[in-house]
């Protein structure tokens, strides 16, 4: 299983990014993707999820700017960003809970994390 992220990018404040984060491989079903951010020197912190039955959850710094969406028949998880301001500048990676497929046994997965995508917002 893969978890390929793409279109961060360096934007100046007031800007917009879309990620975006396939989930390939023996994936049956996703249950919940998510955007997570660490920026130097602080802790990794969600800052959107979304659930196969497509309910949300944002961290107060992202409501309002950001909305993640959820393709189920790619595997994919979007998130636009759009008023970014300096402070959102981080590394952003995407994780994924899902239903692997082995044989005929599904697999609970979680935590499964992709690479991260580098977004810098100028001032």
């Amino acid at each position: 299983v893969q978890l390929q992220a793409s279109g961060g990018g360096l934007v100046q404040s007031g800007g917009s990014l879309r990620l975006s984060c396939a989930a390939s491989g023996n994936i049956a079903s996703i249950d919940t993707m998510g955007w997570y951010r660490q920026a130097p020197g602080k802790q990794r912190e969600l800052v959107a999820e979304v659930s196969s039955g497509r309910r949300t959850n944002y961290s107060d710094f992202a409501k309002g700017r950001f909305t993640i969406s959820l393709d189920n028949n790619k595997n994919t998880v979007y998130q636009q960003m759009n008023n970014l301001l300096p402070e959102d500048t981080a590394v952003y990676y995407c994780k994924a809970d899902f239903k692997y497929q082995s044989g005929s046994y599904l697999l609970p997965i979680s935590n499964y994390w992709g690479q991260g995508t580098l977004v810098t917002v100028s001032s």
